[in-house]
């Protein structure tokens, strides 16, 4: 149980004060990975740090994604930073509301939003191989310079919407999930939400208690567990607050009740697969009566395939008397409504499209210009690598949070970023320490650990025939980590300056005496 918390300790975080860490820092984001990176920065003693936030406040996804029902899938005690836990969760698993609150008491205890540049968004970043530096552009016109930039833009901060004919010919209501309009009134109107996935199963049934007709347009059901949310008593926020012991042992016995059932979702074995079928079946058995939905419900794929969602509340709000489920498909979509694949005209007031988000699995999140004018878009032509998900080859000095194949399936993302700071931050410390002007991850070790990351991505469920938004066109996984969180942060416990290319800071002195 407490390997967990070993491999935090056993970081070799240093504030050693011989370490010049003056080096000018650009960080991009100020969601939870973002912010954390900053938090780890102030507590090695660097403050030289510039956030790069594209909205007007901190928070991320949890700042963007409020529509109603909005909600994680992951334990509230586990859902937050190690160092940061909160023994004040209302629920078992936490709400937006309450998370974005706890990310902006983040933000103000670590004295964050002073070196946050908000309303500022990133369009590019090139990188001078003389100087070691990288300009980092901005849409306002103005051009900042780091030694070091940190990527912390997330996989899910653009919402994506459907390709279907005629979206934008509807003069009712339009909005994404991750747009909502909280300005606009529910009651009484009749609402289409095109979507079944994660964000669908969450707003859908508090849409439903709003509106006088919902129709739900399900192209793919999804695989659906129960969910074991319950409210924390007072007693025993009280508890945690008192014992940080507890606060501990709770964060510990959940994040090892995640890896220790990680196969059941990541493993193609028949064994897990159907252990995990089993439990999904008999969660639609016991909740729909219908036999007709109940088919219309079940998909045909394997469990795991896709991303495997927990409710209690979206069968039963399938089942309202005034909401539809469509399975017909949408053929296109007209002023007043929607037509259906079978010809019918749905008339809705109001359209919400719970359709996800533009993933980066292929383009970068904005244009970057490596060594040797190398463009990133291109080097990721047939999917996003990165070495550990962190760095990339012919791109020095530039890090990835949450960056390809370091999604978690089972657990928290948190669990992956907090491994991520800190292999960043010991690699800054190094580079400060030896006076470096870059580094470089090395070509042929990138290679190599992404052979291993796609040879065993072959034996996971994601590879196992269906489209999801985790493979690229090609079908090639680059979105998620294909094995255990406990096994990732032993890969990235240290940094090894072996695998990294380096080149030297040339001081004045030095260039005077190359001059003589």
């Amino acid at each position: 149980m407490f390997v967990s918390g070993l491999i935090s300790k056993l970081n070799p975080l240093t504030t050693d004060a011989s370490v010049d860490t003056d080096m000018p820092i650009i960080i991009i984001g100020a969601g939870f990975s973002g912010l954390g990176m900053a938090i780890r920065l102030k507590e090695a003693g660097i403050e030289n740090f510039t956030i790069l936030e594209r909205a007007e406040e901190v928070g991320g996804t949890w700042r963007d994604n409020h529509y109603p029902g909005a909600a994680c899938d992951v334990a509230s005690h586990l859902y937050s930073f190690s160092f940061e836990q909160n023994p004040n969760w209302s629920r078992a698993f936490g709400q937006q509301p309450e998370i974005f609150d706890y990310i902006k008491r983040c933000a103000d205890k670590y004295d964050l939003r002073r070196h946050v540049r908000f309303n500022t968004t990133v369009t590019g970043a090139s990188f001078d191989e003389n100087r070691g530096l990288w300009n980092v552009s901005t849409a306002d016109g103005n051009t900042l310079i780091g030694r070091v930039v940190v990527s912390a833009v997330g996989a899910l901060s653009d919402p994506a919407y459907p390709s279907i004919k005629g979206l934008d010919s509807f003069t009712g209501k339009l909005m994404h999930t991750a747009a909502w309009d909280d300005d606009y009134e529910l009651a009484g109107k009749r609402v289409a939400v095109i979507g079944s996935g994660a964000s669908a199963i969450q707003v859908v049934p508090e849409v439903a208690k709003q509106v006088d007709k919902l129709h739900v347009f399900q192209r793919t059901p999804s695989w659906v567990m129960p969910k074991p949310d319950r409210p924390i008593t007072a007693e025993e926020q009280n508890a945690f607050r008192k014992s940080s012991y507890k606060m501990e042992l709770r964060r510990l016995s959940l994040y090892w009740f995640n890896e220790l059932t990680a196969p059941i979702i990541i493993s193609d074995l028949g064994l897990f697969k159907k252990t995990a079928e089993r439990v999904a079946k008999w969660h639609i058995r016991k909740q729909v009566a219908d036999p007709q939905m109940r088919r219309e419900v079940t998909p045909d794929y394997k469990i795991g395939c896709k991303r495997i969602l927990v409710s209690n509340d979206w069968y039963p709000a399938l089942q309202e008397p005034h909401v539809e489920l469509e399975t017909d498909g949408i053929a296109r979509i007209t002023e007043n409504g929607i037509v259906t694949q079978d010809g019918r005209t749905v008339e809705v007031d109001a359209i919400v499209c719970a359709t996800g988000f533009k993933v980066p699995s292929k383009a970068a999140p904005f244009d970057t210009t490596g060594r040797r004018g190398l463009d990133l878009n291109a080097a990721w032509d047939d999917g996003a690598e990165a070495y550990k998900g962190v760095t990339v080859s012919g791109f020095p000095n530039l890090f990835f949070l949450m960056g390809p194949n370091t999604g978690p399936s089972h657990t928290s993302v948190l669990e992956f970023t907090e491994q991520q700071m800190d292999y960043c931050l010991q690699a800054v410390q190094h580079m400060a320490r030896k006076r470096l002007k870059f580094i470089d991850v090395k070509k042929q070790v990138q290679d190599k650990f992404n052979r291993g990351i796609q040879w065993r991505m072959k034996y996971t469920s994601w590879t196992s025939g269906c489209n999801s938004w985790y493979l690229t066109d090609s079908g090639k996984n680059t979105t998620l980590y294909p094995g255990f969180n406990w096994e990732y942060r032993l890969r990235l416990l240290r940094f090894n300056a072996n695998e990294y290319n380096e080149a030297k800071l040339v001081t004045g002195k030095q260039r005077k005496a190359r001059a003589a």
